[in-house]
């Protein structure tokens, strides 16, 4: 879908796909990704003075905030990062810099970038593979290949003709099982090896030094590989030849800033009371560290400096032991679109289980599928499910859909594990199987507080 169709309705349509309810969140990101794309329209030195609006989802764990953001950047076709906002720490301390937010930004813009250029010249690399790995099976200018055997063409027996039928074989299949040899680059190094193997080492110093290291220039093995093995990495040789990687690199930083969505997960965890101390302290550091990336900044990256002030962040955090209205009041400012994400009860729960295109019912009935067992989900069966795993929420933490992750697996378990013995048969899924296996086990809230 082309970006001036991604209209706040079409792409609304598209997350209700994948996620059940939640429509004041799904109209907020449409409208933010819409935002993006009226921007570039803008004529002028306007155009530069137009902020992303970031959004901060307020609720519980497992009712589709992550997956909001994550189908988001996939319809965009954008840079998407996800980070734990736990796991940065203030500057000075040991953990990770809120700058390799950016860097690792950078390295998914440049993967998307360079994945989209790969495919571009894909044809022609692996006919540039094809006649490499025929030039190892059959060598030019005289004498035997060590591929001679009885039956087929050698050397010896002719030019091109015999080149011909050799990649006829190769195309078949049916020089599959020889072994070439290929020259591969090396990319370990045993310094970075040893340092990454020692606890305290700071990530974005070690990542670096491996940046520095690599400006060196790259090491070459050779490796004996199989000939389909050796086709494809004789073809990932052959298209980095034929990528301009200059060009991908200045694509990749412009996507990155004009087009990067970092969804910053946990952010609750950061957030702060004023009359608490102690670690406290340290997430106040961490989110004023956030503040100018947030805000708008240059970093620096091993692909040029990389700016910020475009970049949309979308911030998510369940707030149970804290507020919003905990976060420093730079950073809430930073945040002007607020949506609150509710509950789900299990009306929701049958529909998370029969309405999106990747619903549970429809994975576990695929992977069995492929045993030759079919099961076959009766609408009481689904019903019964959705009320269970409601009810453990209620009873004990409430994790949201990913409790019909454990429900299921629970039910299915004998299933799965006897799937590959009792042949091709149908097996259909009732209430009464539902009950019979789970029963037992939601009545004892002991036991379902650990095993559900």
């Amino acid at each position: 879908m082309s970006d001036t169709a991604l209209t706040p309705a079409k792409i609304v349509a598209e997350l209700d796909r994948y996620v059940v309810g939640q429509r004041e969140a799904k109209r907020a990101v449409a409208v933010a990704l819409r935002n993006r794309w009226r921007r570039q329209q803008v004529p002028g030195d306007l155009r530069d003075e137009i902020a992303p609006k970031n959004i901060i989802m307020i609720g519980p764990t497992g009712v589709g905030k992550t997956e909001i953001a994550r189908r988001l950047a996939r319809l965009a076709r954008a840079p998407f990062l996800k980070v734990e906002a736990s796991k940065f720490t203030e500057v000075g301390y040991v953990g990770r810099d809120v700058d390799s937010i950016v860097r690792d930004l950078v390295e998914v813009a440049v993967k998307l970038v360079r994945d989209e250029e790969a495919g571009k010249v894909r044809g022609r690399a692996k006919d540039a593979a094809e006649e490499r790995l025929l030039d190892l099976l059959l060598p030019r200018g005289g004498g035997r290949s060590f591929t001679d055997r009885p039956g087929e063409p050698s050397q010896s027996s002719g030019g091109d003709a015999t080149r011909d039928k050799l990649r006829a074989m190769l195309r078949d299949g049916k020089l599959d099982d020889r072994e070439v040899e290929v020259e591969l680059s090396d990319e370990s190094n045993p310094l970075i090896s040893v340092l990454g193997g020692q606890p305290g080492v700071d990530e974005s110093a070690l990542s670096g030094l491996k940046d520095m290291l690599g400006s060196f220039g790259r090491k070459t093995k050779r490796q004996k590989l199989k000939v389909p093995a050796a086709w494809r990495a004789l073809t990932e040789q052959e298209t980095d030849k034929l990528i301009d990687h200059d060009a991908l690199t200045r694509e990749a930083v412009r996507r990155a800033e004009n087009a990067g969505i970092v969804f910053i997960d946990e952010i609750d965890k950061i957030a702060t009371r004023s009359e608490r101390h102690g670690v406290d302290v340290s997430r106040e550091g961490v989110q004023r560290d956030l503040l100018p990336i947030v805000e708008g900044s240059t970093v620096t990256t091993k692909y040029g400096p990389v700016r910020t002030d475009h970049v949309l962040f979308i911030a998510a955090g369940a707030f149970h032991m804290s507020k919003p209205s905990d976060l420093i009041p730079e950073m809430q400012g930073r945040f002007p679109i607020r949506v609150e994400l509710q509950p789900l009860a299990a009306d929701d729960f049958v529909r998370i289980l029969t309405e999106p295109q990747n619903a549970l019912t429809r994975q576990y009935a695929a992977l069995l599928a492929t045993e030759g067992v079919t099961i076959e989900w009766s609408d009481g069966a689904i019903r019964e499910l959705a009320q269970i795993a409601a009810d453990v929420n209620r009873r004990t933490h409430d994790i949201g859909a990913r409790r019909l992750h454990t429900v299921l697996e629970r039910l299915l378990d004998d299933l799965l594990y006897n799937a590959p013995d009792i042949g091709a048969q149908t097996i259909p899924i009732t209430p009464e199987y539902v009950r019979e296996r789970l029963s037992a086990l939601v009545a004892d809230e002991d036991l379902a507080r650990y095993i559900l």
